[in-house]
């Protein structure tokens, strides 16, 4: 019964992913790695949209991988992802969407999937490594106790730009999160703002504020 559920889940992501993708047709880029799946935006630099799945067995492994922080551009769309270069002296953070810790226990390759400048969007430090990163945390903390949660992760909006690409800065991030076993959704909307963290409960939203700022529809 999980199993059908969880391909039922991932028809309905897959269709999904597809109608937005043909929404944003002239700008968007659809492209799949073996963790995640970005729709990154070739205008603004950074992912609308990636989704991906975070199981106990990926993230629950008693001897993870040393992290890499190999940041390099994807070599599925190498000419719009070349920005390593444009972040340095920025101010910005190249933040993770699908994290790297989500993906230290499958071998060295899928971690350096997850380090494609496909999967990055500029945040400020103080979002990165405050309550971004404790959203992060507690999805693995779900993902081990309750086996399987799956995730989309985006960004909106232009706050400046910045580098000779003219990499986008995004004014909002936003997570979804959806607990299979609990058949539960989580929402969280964050600005990205320099502002000291906030704590997760300052972010909650729900999943129909999100459908409505970013047009995406999550499978009910």
């Amino acid at each position: 019964m999980l199993k059908k559920l969880l391909f039922i889940l991932a028809l309905i992501t897959f269709l999904t992913l597809l109608t937005v993708t043909a929404m944003y047709a002239q700008d968007t880029v659809r492209v799949k790695h073996n963790n995640y799946t970005t729709v990154f935006s070739k205008s603004k630099r950074y992912p609308i949209l990636v989704e991906w799945w975070a199981t106990k067995a990926k993230v629950g492994c008693e001897n993870p991988l040393p992290r890499v922080d190999a940041f390099r551009p994807d070599p599925q769309l190498m000419e719009e992802s070349s920005i390593k270069e444009d972040y340095v002296g920025s101010g910005f953070d190249r933040g993770h969407m699908c994290p790297a810790a989500d993906n230290q226990c499958q071998g060295i390759d899928i971690q350096v999937e997850c380090f494609y400048m496909t999967n990055m969007s500029a945040q400020y430090h103080s979002l990165n490594a405050g309550d971004w990163k404790a959203l992060e945390t507690l999805t693995r903390s779900l993902a081990i106790n309750k086996d399987s949660v799956h995730v989309w992760a985006g960004n909106i909006g232009t706050l400046k730009t910045f580098g000779p690409h003219k990499v986008a800065a995004p004014k909002q991030c936003w997570k979804v999160i959806y607990v299979v076993k609990d058949k539960e959704y989580l929402a969280y909307l964050f600005d990205n703002t320099a502002d000291k963290p906030q704590g997760l409960h300052t972010h909650e939203v729900t999943v129909a504020d999100i459908e409505k700022l970013t047009g995406f529809r999550f499978p009910k």
